[in-house]
């Protein structure tokens, strides 16, 4: 599969479409969300194709959160929120398929809300789950 030309977020980083550039380096690009949840919402996108957070090079999990943090300064010099947020999806709840970050501004009583999920009883396995996925951890190498 050709991903510059088949995903819209290898083109959008790429610019082979239209966007608004806030900042880009050689792996990142960063870009003004379309539909903002505050002034300045951008999302930071490798200019490589990767799906997921754990598909990422060194490199380029390294220019993500550089980028993250240029972002944070920019938006917090400029329009002065509360606060910061990030947030990336992966898998199915991804709607570009190509990893990216999110990073938006956030002011007191902006709307934006965690909806907490349905009690699923993982609080109650606390203990087993910190020794399953420890285990797991390990034994990736």
């Amino acid at each position: 599969m050709n991903h510059v030309l088949e995903c819209l977020g290898c083109r959008l980083a790429q610019g082979l479409e239209p966007t608004h550039v806030v900042y880009e380096d050689e792996h990142v690009t960063c870009i003004l969300v379309n539909d903002p949840c505050s002034e300045g919402h951008s999302i930071i996108l490798p200019k490589k194709h990767y799906a997921d957070v754990d598909d990422l090079d060194v490199e380029t999990a390294l220019s993500v959160m550089k980028a993250s943090a240029k972002l944070s300064k920019g938006l917090k010099t400029l329009f002065h929120p509360d606060g910061i947020s990030m947030m990336q999806n992966g898998g199915k709840f991804s709607d570009l398929g190509h990893y990216h970050m999110h990073i938006w501004a956030r002011y007191e009583n902006d709307g934006f809300s965690w909806i907490d999920p349905l009690d699923t009883g993982a609080r109650e396995r606390f203990t087993e789950t910190r020794e399953v996925l420890a285990n797991a951890i390990d034994n990736l190498g």
